[in-house]
């Protein structure tokens, strides 16, 4: 078979008028929140997305389909069916596809499809990296894999805290992304702006980023980029992400269900303040990864 795509006319039309256009993935609806709260979340995204002068394309599979640019009952499917869609990386598009589940994509999913269909950008809460006690689980997420092999400069607030940051930065290191700090000269940490390792460069304006990311798909076309965005508000919550990790970890989750699980405790023991950074951010890199594309835009 061949995988085809299909883009909703608001995509469609931006790419015939040359409009840039913006990725988001729908993991955080049906995964990434509890209590239906990730499609507030998506749609705030999406309007941030418009407002920056973009045109967003949050990407599901939906009914047999890859869809980029999903509507509101759409959104809505990935909502109320929460974690029982299927969490589709780039290996589970296709037997989604064959299958007709629900698949709300990760960022790895949803970069394989931006590769398909031209996408240059794409905005997220956390990308996925090396877990912590790699050594014994050899555990790490195809989204780092994904990013080196496409074409996409990816805005987050850098990896998901409940990993080993450490690591991840020296696997995105190993497999050549630049990883650039939004006007911060470390990674941010998720629901924290400070304390993670070196980025490989600080960049001041949308207009720089646009410039590095054009000279870096000039050297190399097939790979992407970084932008690490520190949360506005952020909150120090090693303490409890580690407690969540380690009870998690203890219970024998593993695989993709790990994720949302310690999300899920994460946001019980720390009395719902992770969710409310946590949909802050989302929403603010969805806005940066516009403001990006549309300075791309401007000199491409």
């Amino acid at each position: 078979m061949t995988l085809t795509v299909r883009m909703s006319d608001e995509v469609t039309e931006a790419f015939a008028a040359g409009r840039p256009v913006v990725a988001l993935e729908t993991t955080l609806i049906s995964h990434g929140f509890s209590g239906g709260r990730g499609l507030a979340a998506a749609v705030e995204s999406e309007e941030r997305v418009r407002a920056a002068g973009a045109v967003p394309a949050t990407i599901g599979i939906v009914d047999g389909e890859v869809r980029v640019g999903l509507d509101r009952d759409s959104l809505e499917r990935f909502a109320e069916a929460g974690t029982d869609a299927r969490k589709a990386g780039a290996r589970d598009i296709t037997a989604c596809v064959v299958q007709g589940a629900l698949g709300s994509t990760t960022v790895g999913g949803t970069l394989a499809v931006c590769r398909r269909a031209g996408i240059s950008f794409m905005a997220t809460g956390g990308i996925g990296g090396v877990h912590r006690g790699f050594a014994e689980s050899l555990d790490i997420s195809a989204d780092l894999l994904q990013i080196a092999r496409t074409p996409v400069l990816v805005v987050c607030s850098g990896a998901k805290s409940i990993l080993d940051v450490p690591a991840t930065s020296e696997m995105l290191e190993t497999l050549a992304v630049p990883v650039l700090g939004w006007q911060t000269a470390t990674l941010p940490l998720f629901y924290s702006a400070a304390g993670g390792p070196p980025v490989s460069a600080t960049v001041g304006t949308a207009a720089e980023t646009a410039r590095i990311a054009q000279g870096h798909w000039s050297l190399n076309p097939s790979g992407g980029l970084i932008v690490g965005r520190p949360p506005v508000g952020g909150i120090d919550m090693e303490d409890v992400i580690s407690a969540a990790v380690e009870r998690v970890r203890s219970s024998g989750v593993t695989g993709q269900a790990v994720t949302p699980a310690v999300l899920t405790l994460i946001e019980e023991l720390s009395g719902g303040q992770s969710v409310t950074v946590n949909r802050a951010l989302i929403v603010d890199n969805a806005s940066l990864a516009a403001e990006i594309a549309v300075a791309y835009a401007a000199i491409s």
